[in-house]
């Protein structure tokens, strides 16, 4: 193309002869990135607090009162999005404003040179947050250690052979206790062992692999309970199918919350990846639009 031709190309802003050497430095302002990604840091940091303080509020500790935990995770989602929406924009904006102007660049080397910057400014954000995000979880992890190792001992000993089955949990100290209990309120069966009530529970959680617990088994579980109880063998019988029912029900609803918590981590994780992308996307759009006002007025 000759040099009248690019003379005539309104896209094309050269003002000097210089304009067709090669640019002596970088095309990247360092200096406008780092500022705009200090900046979108800043406002992640402020948002993800204020978004805090709402979710907390949004949840109770107290039965039937608060956000379900479909609820909580859809309004995480959003707050995830927006915190980025305006994290980014804000960032982006600032980085196109502040960065040098280009002379003799056609404004198509301009818009890209722009979004390039808006997304290297996100990119740069996002690091910071996570290193500080991951910062404080490896902080309160450390706090953990301490709590985690008491239970150290119980998990060893539900994980131990006769215990619980890998990925089962055993029947609850209180079923176990519902099926030795006493006939006589306030004494104690001098037959209600230890050995009795290990077998007893080893019964019980063998049902939970399985899903049933086998003709045999409740009739054993039946004479030994009517056997260290006192109480007659019709009595032991309706105990014993009262605590394999509770026992099952306890079961269905962990599994259940498993599920529940599977499920919102799912949607997490989705929602986290859609709003980093959303994220891009505006600091790209801001950066363009910063520069586009930082050439119209220079």
């Amino acid at each position: 193309m000759d040099r009248a031709a690019v003379a005539n190309d309104p896209g094309f802003t050269a003002v000097h002869e210089a304009s067709s050497a090669a640019a002596p430095t970088s095309a990247v302002s360092w200096s406008a990135v780092v500022a705009g990604a200090v900046v979108a840091t800043a406002a992640s940091l402020i948002l993800f607090a204020l978004a805090s303080g709402l979710g907390l509020a949004s949840v109770s500790p107290w039965p039937g009162s608060g956000a379900s935990l479909t609820a909580f995770s859809v309004g995480t989602g959003i707050g995830l999005i927006v915190v980025q929406w305006i994290a980014a924009s804000i960032g982006g904006y600032i980085t196109g404003r502040l960065r040098t102007r280009w002379i003799g660049i056609h404004t198509h080397e301009v818009f890209f040179r722009d979004t390039a910057h808006g997304f290297i400014t996100w990119a740069l954000s996002t690091v910071i947050v996570t290193a500080i995000v991951a910062t404080g979880v490896m902080s309160v992890a450390s706090k953990l250690v301490g709590a985690a190792g008491h239970a150290t001992a119980g998990i060893a000993s539900a994980s131990a052979p006769g215990s619980a089955q890998q990925g089962v949990s055993a029947p609850s100290d209180y079923n176990i206790d519902v099926l030795f209990r006493s006939a006589q309120p306030g004494t104690t069966p001098p037959a209600a062992t230890a050995e009795a009530r290990a077998e007893a529970t080893r019964i019980l959680t063998r049902s939970l692999t399985t899903g049933a617990v086998a003709a045999a088994d409740q009739a054993y579980l039946a004479q030994l309970v009517a056997a260290t109880t006192g109480i007659s063998q019709t009595d032991a019988q309706t105990r014993v199918d009262g605590v394999i029912a509770s026992v099952k029900s306890d079961e269905t609803k962990t599994r259940q919350a498993a599920d529940a918590a599977r499920k919102a981590s799912s949607a997490a994780s989705i929602f986290t990846a859609l709003s980093m992308v959303i994220g891009a996307f505006i600091a790209c759009v801001s950066a363009a639009l910063g520069g586009r006002l930082r050439d119209q007025h220079p």
